[in-house]
């Protein structure tokens, strides 16, 4: 058993240490729905791909497939030597054959569990989803061509659970979980340690041949003051600590958003684009008196200096969103450095008056909405729409409030972030799609604009990725003309590893990969 001392029984262990300060709410895969159930999920279990450092598809229990020339037939061929964990209700060396995936996919798609991941499925052909036309092959069936889909089969939502251990637990299969993943399961008492085995028949190697993970073992607290978090993470009880929190963030950083110097000899940052857009959005069909004019929303965009709002309450931990509300690493391509929109207080100033608003005469007060972790973000924004002449009021709601209300349509303006699901911009795009309206979808400003539509519906049915990236590009210039949304900043990837872990892997959209990682002793 792995406890929170075993680092002074077992020296001789390599295990990682981490707190998960906003806790876990379930190790089932169907039910990964935020950043912390996905990172312990993610451990214990494997799909069909898997997404590697640069976001490019790679192998996982599929070794191959093929996509029909029209797009709407997958199949998978899948290795012969993926295990699940060992467990009493399986057999020994119980390998994962298609008819497991097919399982999997079912108990989503089936409503039953009412998972978050089922939207997933309705990509499928309903008649005939999928088959396993033989134990290493897996057919899917798309209802129309969807060119992310791949990606998407990389979400945990995806992967491949065992119907016998399943079926016993019934619910608690989410405090009994058995995958096929680098790590298996030893035991979880609920808010207050985690503790996962390295499963020493995982199928993946290294470059040399040597079996992964290298870990023993991971040992994960669930302390939620992040003040103890950090200072417990300072004495050496963690080996990493993500994200940026304004409890630590001015000890840990300069003003420049560098490791302060104090802290160098022990600690060293990781960090790297993340596929999460800060924003502010306006309800489009009931915008308040001047916002429904698209100049009032620009100028409101030019006169916002997000250069300095990422130095000032970011620390420079973010990137300023300067091309638009899709992150540039989203695209296929490096965005042109031309195509960025810059600062421009003179320019909005006459765009107010083009609109009939010189200097902010004739509008009414607006009212921001936002959440207590984001005042400070707000009070920077009311100061910087102030210097144009515009009045802005900071309304603070509970998280749970402001949730439901912008969903519902009842806020005006407000801030929000959006992460990526999966890596392609159609993720982010959808947002903006009509038919996407809230509350039946993500489309929170209920944006509707015929031109913007046209181009969505064209790119889901273009195969060629590099055409389809063009119309990304399209859309997301279109977006920042009529700004439905004001794009704050692009978030970083931030973690504060330990000198002695190295291999630690990531991604933009900020997954945890503990198997390279090792410990020096």
């Amino acid at each position: 058993m792995v406890s929170c001392g075993v680092k002074e029984r077992h020296p001789d262990k390599q295990i990682f240490y981490y707190n998960e300060s906003a806790g876990i709410s379930s190790l089932d895969p169907a039910f990964a729905n935020n950043l912390e159930n996905i990172w312990w999920v993610s451990q214990l279990y494997n799909g069909l791909v898997q997404m590697d450092t640069a976001l490019h598809i790679q192998p996982s229990i599929a070794k191959s497939w093929e996509i029909s020339e029209d797009g709407l037939r997958y199949t998978f061929h899948l290795r012969s030597d993926v295990c699940f964990h060992p467990h009493e209700l399986l057999s020994p060396q119980r390998v994962v054959t298609a008819r497991d995936f097919v399982y999997s996919f079912e108990r989503i798609m089936d409503g039953s569990i009412a998972s978050p991941g089922l939207w997933i499925f309705d990509k499928l052909d309903q008649e005939n989803p999928y088959e396993a036309t033989d134990d290493s092959t897996l057919v899917i069936h798309l209802a129309r061509p969807f060119p992310p889909f791949l990606g998407m089969l990389a979400m945990p939502y995806c992967y491949v659970v065992p119907h016998e251990v399943v079926t016993h637990y019934g619910d608690d299969f989410r405090s009994h979980p058995v995958g096929t993943g680098p790590f298996r399961f030893n035991f979880w008492m609920e808010d207050v340690n985690l503790a996962l085995l390295k499963h020493d028949d995982y199928f993946e190697r290294d470059d040399s041949g040597e079996p992964l993970p290298y870990l023993d073992a991971v040992s994960v607290s669930f302390v939620p003051d992040k003040s103890t978090q950090f200072l417990d993470f300072l004495k050496g009880k963690y080996d990493m600590m993500s994200g940026v929190y304004k409890e630590y963030r001015n000890e840990l950083l300069t003003d420049e958003g560098e490791l302060a110097e104090a802290y160098r000899d022990r600690i060293y940052i990781q960090r790297q684009p993340f596929l999460k857009t800060d924003y502010l959005g306006i309800l489009m069909e009931d915008a308040p008196i001047g916002l429904q004019d698209k100049r009032v929303r620009q100028a409101m965009d030019l006169a916002l200096d997000k250069a300095q709002m990422v130095r000032y309450i970011k620390s420079n931990t973010a990137i300023p969103a300067t091309f638009g509300f899709v992150p540039p690493a989203c695209f296929l391509e490096p965005v042109d450095d031309s195509l960025a929109q810059t600062h421009d207080l003179e320019s909005a100033k006459k765009l107010l008056i083009e609109a009939g608003y010189p200097d902010g005469e004739g509008l009414e007060e607006i009212t921001l909405s936002t959440t207590s972790d984001y005042v400070e973000l707000c009070e920077y924004i009311q100061h910087q729409l102030g210097r144009i002449g515009l009045k802005v009021e900071v309304d603070v709601l509970p998280t749970s409030m402001h949730r439901t209300a912008v969903s519902a349509g009842e806020i005006p303006f407000f801030r929000k972030s959006w992460i990526a699901d999966y890596s392609d911009p159609e993720n982010f795009l959808a947002l903006f799609y009509s038919e996407n309206a809230a509350p039946k979808g993500a489309n929170y400003t209920r944006f509707n604009d015929a031109g913007f539509d046209s181009l969505f519906v064209s790119s889901l049915k273009e195969i060629d990725p590099v055409i389809r990236d063009s119309l990304y590009r399209e859309m997301n210039l279109k977006i920042r003309s009529e700004v439905p949304v004001i794009p704050l900043f692009y978030d970083m990837v931030m973690r504060f590893v330990r000198k002695d872990v190295t291999g630690l892997r990531s991604n933009a959209m900020n997954h945890l990969d503990l198997r390279y990682v090792r410990k020096k002793k």
